[in-house]
């Protein structure tokens, strides 16, 4: 029987008292030791086990005198081991706290690291006896970390949401090879914030730096069999401990506290210079896998109050994130986990906000997604989360997984009908035409440059969300790079070692008839040239697009894999950013530049409401916020949006009387040149300030393409074959 009491403990472990207070959740546990481990001096260590007093709803703590930061520990639990109702207690198993601040070593897989028995492969039945083998020395041990240091720290930047720019980086592979960094500072939280990264950030007008994750992760048993890791990070063995291993020597020598002042100091550089910092956040699955996988913390504590299971009988996980397993979050217990992870790292590492990795699993409760899910109404109502920037990745691979606009207020969401909407358009149509084959139109991607209403637009009160509800994206970590997009038709992924097999066919990509890196040659320069400017094209999609824009580490370079479109267990050159740049690279980095500068000195390029195709005062005399037109500058009709032989466009926008200037976004996605007559605008004159034709924004002041760089309303322009300008009032 549950003895009650009033107070209901923090879980983990914390110092306070002249010792620390301990509570971890084991629902269905008969007894949970609290395991002190100090080094014996022989290579070994020794242990001191503390029972907890419980459970009190599920959950059993203490206070222990004379402990401090520092000291390493664990937990044992004793309970059923019924692996066919899914009890899967073994007390021979060492077990990290979910709670851990801090933590030290990996899980070694010449160890007893599974519950079960198994053979020197690894091999064993899930659902048969348990191992008596002691998993000490094989797994990770937890680490007690101090109080928070106390100090002023720099104000967040809080960056408004139309003057977003998100830059979505790895830790190691954004500095690794940037020379101006310190070699002991390359790949490191310290090289995050080094002068030459954050000089490299403002120039490219970058105003939040998203990064893949950094909580600690542990390497899948079958990567690491081929010698290979889970480089992205998508494998998480703490919600709460920063990964060591991203930290410069220096750190990992003084311990967990080392770790964590080392990237609280990162944040705060990069808050002084203005930079925001967002975490991509797996609390979706953990990296003890399927069951029978590993068994170093969630599993042994409650298998079945962790894990979602699908109700069958012997018991086994239902696996919605194609991990092996997926956290349950119809449970409170869970629920409360990942919100408490998420406090402690905007209040006590000073992060502004989450990338939430398949969200769709995290809004999932008894009958599906659900939009008013506990776990969603808390992130809209804590009184901590609810300032943090929030953005879903909004789909995960279980029953109804693709929720793209489907996430509340305040959250933001990758869009990848934009993705997908851009490069049809851009690469995969033309790659038709080439063949003689149809394209898909202009409505798709129209309705992309506008913001998506027809996703975002939903919900309690319509229409409320906006534009910025949308992250614009072309590529991400996740597939192709930019320059691979435009050099590569099929994915080459054979140094992940699964035959090829891994990774999307689906990339709408296009090599510009030829396969790869290109031979010496005319053609080859040819293809070169059209190449680059397909991908300024790309990026001035992305850039010009009415939604918040995010730009993947290394594209604004010109940074290719190799043709790589799932390097996520490449932790070197593959994946690493080179540094060392051809002329050409330079210049698509000054387009880049120039593109984002023009987006923040303009509000019309960053709109917050969605357009209406009215007058902005309601003045049917004044000109339309949006209006669309075509090649002979009249209004698109019905027909011409769904006509595949269609493929230019003109997209005016404008902003209220004295809010600045007009854009005009002019588009030719054929593989031939058009005349276009320049639609009216308010001033009925333009000045052509970017051209994809241009391989480096100076060839502005060289280029005048028969006047059509002050064209008047109604003149008559040629775009060369696919290009785009964009034209702002005079």
């Amino acid at each position: 029987m549950e003895r009650v009491r009033a107070d209901r403990p923090a879980l983990g472990v914390h110092v306070a008292g002249g010792g620390v207070d301990v509570a971890v959740h084991a629902a269905y546990a008969t007894g949970v030791d609290l395991c002190l481990l100090d080094e014996d001096g022989a290579g070994g260590w020794h242990e001191r086990r503390v029972p907890l007093e419980g459970p009190e709803h599920g959950v059993w703590s203490a206070h222990v005198a004379g402990v401090g930061p520092g000291q390493r520990y664990g937990f044992r639990v004793h309970g059923p081991w019924e692996p066919a109702h899914g009890l899967r207690h073994n007390p021979h198993k060492l077990l990290v706290d979910p709670y851990a601040r801090g933590l030290e070593g990996d899980v070694d897989l010449a160890g007893p690291v599974t519950g079960h028995l198994t053979d020197a492969d690894g091999a064993g039945d899930p659902l048969g006896d348990l191992d008596t083998r002691d998993s000490l020395g094989s797994v990770p041990l937890s680490v007690v970390v101090g109080p928070s240091p106390a100090g002023a720290r720099p104000p967040r930047p809080l960056v408004p949401w139309d003057r977003t720019v998100v830059y979505e980086a790895h830790v190691r592979g954004l500095t690794k090879r940037l020379s101006g960094v310190p070699e002991h500072l390359r790949g490191t939280y310290a090289g995050l914030a080094h002068p030459v990264t954050i000089d490299h950030l403002h120039r490219l007008g970058i105003t939040t730096l998203e990064l893949l994750p950094i909580h600690a992760i542990s390497s899948e048993p079958a990567l690491r069999r081929r010698g290979l890791t889970n480089y992205w990070g998508y494998s998480t063995l703490g919600f709460f401990a920063p990964h060591a291993g991203y930290a410069t020597a220096a750190a990992q020598a003084e311990g967990p506290d080392g770790v964590l002042r080392e990237l609280r100091g990162a944040v705060d550089l990069l808050h002084g210079a203005g930079i925001e910092v967002v975490l991509d956040v797996v609390y979706n699955h953990t990296c003890e896998g399927g069951v029978d996988g590993l068994h170093v913390s969630w599993r042994g504590l409650d298998n079945t109050g962790y894990y979602l299971h699908d109700g069958s009988w012997p018991a086994r996980i239902a696996d919605v994130t194609g991990t092996g397993n997926t956290l349950d979050f119809r449970r409170p217990h869970v629920i409360g986990m990942a919100l408490d992870s998420l406090r402690y790292w905007v209040s006590e590492i000073g992060v502004d906000g989450f990338r939430f990795d398949l969200a769709v699993t995290l809004g999932r409760g008894h009958s599906g997604f659900d939009p008013f899910h506990p776990f969603l109404v808390a992130l809209q109502t804590d009184p901590v989360l609810r300032g943090a920037k929030l953005i879903a990745e909004p789909w995960d691979v279980g029953p109804g997984g693709w929720q793209t606009g489907g996430f509340p207020a305040p959250f933001a969401e990758w869009n990848d009908r934009f993705r997908n909407a851009v490069r049809t358009f851009w690469l995969a149509d033309p790659a038709r035409a080439a063949h003689g084959h149809a394209g898909h139109g202009l409505a798709e991607l129209a309705t992309r440059l506008s913001g998506s209403v027809d996703l975002f637009g939903h919900g309690e009160i319509p229409l409320a969300r906006g534009p910025l509800a949308s992250v614009n994206f072309v590529t991400a970590h996740d597939g192709f790079t930019l320059a691979d997009l435009v050099t590569y038709e099929h994915k080459r992924n054979f140094a992940n070692g699964e035959d090829n097999r891994d990774g999307t066919n689906d990339n709408r990509s296009w090599n510009h008839g030829i396969e790869g890196p290109l031979p010496h040659g005319e053609l080859a320069g040819e293809v070169a040239d059209l190449r680059r400017r397909s991908m300024r094209n790309l990026l001035g999609t992305l850039l010009l697009s009415a939604g918040v824009p995010m730009i993947t580490a290394g594209d604004e370079l010109g940074r290719t894999q190799g043709g790589n479109n799932n390097a996520y267990a490449q932790d070197n050159e593959i994946s690493w950013i080179d540094w060392d740049l051809e002329s050409w690279q330079r210049d698509m980095l000054a387009t880049t530049c120039h593109l984002v500068a023009l987006r923040a000195e303009h509000p019309v390029l960053r709109p917050t409401a969605f357009f209406q195709g009215a007058p902005h005062d309601g003045d049917p005399a004044s000109d339309p916020d949006l209006t669309w037109f075509d090649a002979a500058g009249t209004p698109v009709d019905h027909a011409q949006w769904h006509d595949p032989a269609v493929h230019v466009l003109q997209m005016l926008r404008t902003v209220p009387d004295g809010e600045g200037r007009d854009a005009l976004l002019v588009g030719n996605g054929a593989l031939d040149l058009a005349e276009v007559i320049v639609a009216p605008g308010a001033t009925g004159a333009w000045e052509l300030v970017w051209d994809s034709t241009w391989e480096h924004p100076s060839d502005a002041s060289s280029s005048d393409n028969n006047g059509s760089a002050h064209p008047e309303a109604g003149d008559e322009i040629t775009l060369d074959p696919l290009s785009l300008r964009l034209y702002l009032s005079r």
